[in-house]
């Protein structure tokens, strides 16, 4: 479904990614860790298109299509979704309509019509039961005044919405209570299926508790050093990163 090879990008004239290769299937969940300024939200940020990222050498191939030219936009009607570490706050507009026009947006791009009303009710009604979410919050302005929990809880919500081929979570776990952490992951793990792909970016190894990854991949200086199983985040808790400094310094 991904396949990222040789990856360099940066921001003006500081390179932070520094020749990533992955490469992601249908059906599986790669979960990335490292250390802060290592390359995590980067990497997120560059396979969702944002554009103050220059991509610099390699190639994002997405469903074996090279998306380097893509707009943000292109990337998620193709099924690229990003929750964001900090979601932004758009007064006046509220949750559903937010949801309806994304929706609708995504499939103009694919030739269909609008979603009958009644078929987006029922969805909306649906998963928001999933996230154990107020009808009240729905009918509020996206992100105005919520909480940091709300504010994940309400990026989950979207994912489970739109239903994304690709969902890239970036530090969603942070600023979460456990009750929040185990309802969004829930969540996530009812979305997983054999025809979509999650990746999780995480600093804890708390959320991996609930979200269980097929493959650990350790960023440090913006290349993945390491990769692992689940035991690898365990690993990681347990003795930081130095160990793996110093074994990359080897290699």
């Amino acid at each position: 479904m991904l396949k990222i090879n040789n990856l360099h990008a940066g921001v003006e004239d500081t390179e932070i990614l520094k020749g990533i290769n992955l490469e992601v299937n249908a059906g599986e969940v790669h979960a990335i860790m490292g250390p802060n300024g290592s390359g995590k939200s980067t990497l997120a940020s560059v396979i969702a298109g944002k554009e103050e990222f220059d991509v610099t050498e390699g190639n994002i191939l997405f469903e074996a299509e090279d998306i380097a030219e893509l707009a943000p936009e292109e990337r998620a009607h193709k099924g690229i979704f990003l929750s964001f570490q900090y979601p932004v706050e758009i007064p006046g507009v509220s949750v559903t309509n937010f949801i309806k026009t994304a929706i609708n947006e995504g499939r103009k791009a694919q030739g269909l019509d609008d979603m009958p009303a009644n078929e987006m009710l029922k969805k909306i009604k649906e998963k928001a039961a999933l996230f154990e979410m107020d009808r009240k919050f729905l009918s509020r302005s996206l992100n105005e005044g919520f909480s940091g929990g709300e504010k994940k809880r309400n990026e989950i919500f979207q994912m489970a919405m739109l239903e994304p081929k690709l969902a890239i979570l970036d530090e969603t776990d942070s600023g979460l209570d456990i009750d929040a952490l185990r309802i969004v992951a829930n969540g996530v793990n009812k979305l997983k299926s054999d025809n979509n792909a999650v990746l999780v970016i995480t600093h804890y190894q708390r959320l991996l508790d609930y979200i269980i990854p097929d493959f650990v991949h350790v960023i440090l200086d913006g290349k993945i050093v390491k990769t692992g199983t689940k035991e690898l985040a365990y690993e990681l808790e347990e003795r930081g990163y130095d160990w793996i400094k110093e074994e990359a310094k080897t290699v």
